[in-house]
């Protein structure tokens, strides 16, 4: 890839300069497992400099699908990153774009990966109807594309979806399913970057967000499977994949709260929060608002209290302040 050397866009795109946009994608991608939505905005230059060329550069017709699977991924991590941040609007455009782009690319996997992420907007913010929708048209163009896991993200996201409505017997069903396609794991094609995050522990980690699910909708008695697959996921995480971890001890510490055994739901829940700090995301201090209402209803203890305050303390403040924490 050249440009004039003068600020002028670059004019030509070739085999090696796209292969350096998505590597730039990778590396902005790692940045926002480890550290959160609000350390991603130099994907911003990315998307810049894949958009003019697309516009104004000479684009050979063998490079210009991939070229668009660039700029749609970008803005598909873009809309990722907006929704870790709290900017659901913002969010749903640079989903729309992404979903606009891939679709010119004829990529359906990429299709599929953005209605997934559509699907997780949606129901982070209570639209279980809204969620399921995407998730149904994602598996659709799961189905097109061949990928086998990215049919199975969706339908363990389905999964979850059921539950959050209470519907135990869809959603243990549509979890048998995911498993059926999880066995065949080791035949599954090379993934796809966007998809690569689907193995082992975040099947675990998503086995046990359903039940913990079910535990809150339907009966405490799902939290002991609950526990088990959490743990699992905890043991399988590192800290690239920090903002996981974060989210997966708040739900185990949610599920020791719902047994009642407070000791362990504050020192779980203690880790999370001390975890959740360094990184800047406002979903861990949503996904931390069950686990603070249970313990709200146990506040005579006095570990229970502490734990409240620290996670008030830490929902209250600013995700720029996290974000400069660590920088």
């Amino acid at each position: 890839m050249t440009s004039t050397g003068n600020g002028d866009p670059p004019h030509q795109a070739g085999t090696v300069g796209v292969e350096g946009l998505e590597n730039a994608v990778d590396v902005l991608r790692a940045l926002d497992y480890r550290q959160g939505g609000a350390f991603c905005r130099d994907a911003v230059h990315v998307v810049k400099t894949v958009s003019l060329l697309l516009h104004w550069g000479t684009v050979p017709g063998a490079l210009r699908a991939r070229l668009l699977t660039v700029l749609a991924d970008l803005h598909n991590l873009l809309g990722w990153t907006e929704f870790d941040i709290g900017r659901r609007a913002p969010a749903k455009i640079r989903f729309d774009r992404a979903l606009g782009l891939a679709t010119e690319a004829a990529n359906d996997n990429l299709v599929a990966n953005i209605r997934y992420r559509l699907a997780r907007l949606a129901l982070h913010h209570h639209d279980v109807e809204g969620g399921l929708g995407h998730l149904r048209q994602g598996q659709a163009a799961a189905r097109r594309s061949g990928s086998r896991r990215a049919q199975a993200i969706l339908t363990v996201n389905e999964a979850w979806a059921l539950a959050m409505t209470g519907d135990e017997k869809s959603a243990l069903a549509c979890l048998a399913r995911t498993e059926s396609q999880f066995d065949g794991m080791d035949t599954w094609t090379t993934a796809r970057p966007w998809e690569a995050f689907f193995g082992t522990t975040d099947m675990a980690a998503m086995r046990g967000t359903v039940l913990t699910e079910l535990a809150r909708t339907v009966a405490p008695r799902h939290s002991d499977d609950a526990i088990d697959r959490l743990r699992d996921a905890i043991g399988g995480y590192g800290a690239e994949m920090s903002r996981s971890l974060a989210l997966t001890r708040i739900m185990l510490a949610q599920n020791y709260a719902l047994q009642g055994d407070f000791d362990e739901a504050v020192r779980t829940g203690t880790e999370a929060v001390d975890l959740a700090r360094g990184l800047g995301s406002t979903r861990t201090k949503d996904r931390l608002a069950p686990l603070a209402e249970l313990l709200r209803g146990h506040g005579a203890d006095a570990g229970s209290r502490d734990l409240l305050d620290r996670i008030d303390g830490y929902r209250a403040t600013p995700v720029a302040e996290a974000a400069d924490r660590r920088q």
